[in-house]
């Protein structure tokens, strides 16, 4: 093999991370998060079947400052990983299978802004859902 001197390959250090590429490893670590969030709601539905002390113990949990982290992120990565699949699959309608003038939109920049779009939409819905059920368990909306 000669050994002169070639180019290498793009490194990660070289990139330009926009947004889109963020997305698409949260998306990944929001499908994570999602699955051992379902594990829990089901410790929860068990814990609710096996009796009274099975259920204390699940309730302190999800009041200690940890169970309210993990449920407050569980719920974020459930409205982030909709809302982003919805950008995916119109993203994915309007390249595929639009008409030319979708298609050139998709190349320009502010194509990629709602990224950040899906970011604070799916932090205000969480925040929303955060205060309703808040107010719920206060007893002022029950």
């Amino acid at each position: 093999m000669p050994s002169y001197s070639r180019p290498l390959s793009p490194h990660l250090g070289i990139y330009r991370w926009r947004i889109n590429m963020v997305q698409s490893s949260l998306h990944r670590l929001t499908g994570l998060l999602l699955s051992a969030g379902t594990l829990a709601l089901s410790w929860g539905m068990l814990a609710a079947a096996a009796g009274d002390h099975a259920w204390q113990v699940f309730a302190h949990f999800c009041g200690s400052w940890a169970g309210l982290v993990l449920w407050f992120a569980w719920i974020w990565a459930m409205f982030f990983h909709l809302c982003n699949g919805i950008q995916h699959l119109l993203h994915s309608v309007a390249w595929d299978y639009g008409p030319q003038h979708m298609r050139d939109r998709a190349k320009h920049p502010s194509y990629w802004t709602s990224g950040w779009i899906i970011v604070a939409v799916s932090s205000l819905l969480t925040l929303t859902t955060w205060v309703i059920l808040t107010v719920q368990l206060a007893g002022v909306l029950a």
